[in-house]
């Protein structure tokens, strides 16, 4: 009787104690494969010393660089500012003859037809000089061109003169405003249509009449433009009469 119930005690004891704990062995490493791309490349030289950070050297020359550039910047902006001055102080700025293709075009036109009238002479029409005259003429071009054609109109009614004046070429020299310089190259036909005497003397002996005579002549002429249209204020024979 003893006997039993001590071994039944005993099972109790020994069902209420905890287990005893098992000793864990620790899993086996598997090995992972490296792919090629991802696998740490071995320096070539384990002596060499690593380069310098990119981020310090940037950081140096940084300051260098912008000041550089300051220095480069304000030198062009003062080469800028001189030039653009010069530029305004250039007289070619405000010649319009380099830029206003119509009123160079209409300055040449105007003062070839007044060019044309004004230096050419018929004996048999004299009136058509004057009027040339007062319409194309301002200020001291006026006496300018009474001396100029001062012998055509004196010997123009006794040989029976016809001088014509063509313009072959012009060119604007200056065009500002109402201000313009014009250079003019003409062609003149210089015709005597009066009978002259032989040399002997002989009244009765008459010479063929029609003697021509051809020239050419280049001169520059500045005009103002009044009323709507260009006239001619001076004549610059550029030495010829000099």
């Amino acid at each position: 009787m003893s006997t039993t119930r001590h071994l039944v005690n005993r099972r109790r004891r020994l069902s209420a104690a905890p287990p005893a704990p098992r000793a864990r062995t620790a899993p086996a490493a598997v090995p992972v494969p490296v792919p090629a791309s991802e696998a740490p490349a071995e320096p070539a030289d384990a002596e060499a010393a690593p380069p310098a950070p990119r981020s310090r050297l940037r950081g140096r020359r940084a300051p260098l660089v912008l000041a550089a550039a300051t220095v480069l910047l304000g030198a062009f902006a003062a080469w800028s500012a001189g030039q653009a001055a010069a530029l305004r102080d250039e007289p070619a700025l405000h010649n319009a003859a380099l830029t206003d293709v119509g009123r160079t075009s209409e300055v040449k036109g105007q003062l070839a037809t007044a060019v044309a009238a004004l230096f050419s002479y018929d004996h048999t029409a004299p009136a058509a000089a004057d009027r040339a005259v007062r319409a194309h003429l301002t200020g001291k071009a006026v006496e300018q061109h009474r001396a100029m054609l001062a012998p055509v109109r004196a010997q123009g009614p006794r040989q029976k003169l016809v001088l014509t004046t063509t313009v072959t070429h012009s060119g604007v020299e200056l065009l500002d405003g109402d201000r313009a310089r014009v250079l003019v190259y003409a062609d003149q036909r210089n015709t005597r249509t009066a009978a002259a005497k032989d040399a002997a003397g002989q009244g009765a002996a008459a010479k063929a009449a029609g003697d021509t005579a051809y020239g050419a002549a280049m001169f520059a002429v500045e005009a103002v433009r009044t009323g709507g249209a260009w006239r001619i204020s001076a004549i610059d024979t550029l030495g010829a009469g000099s």
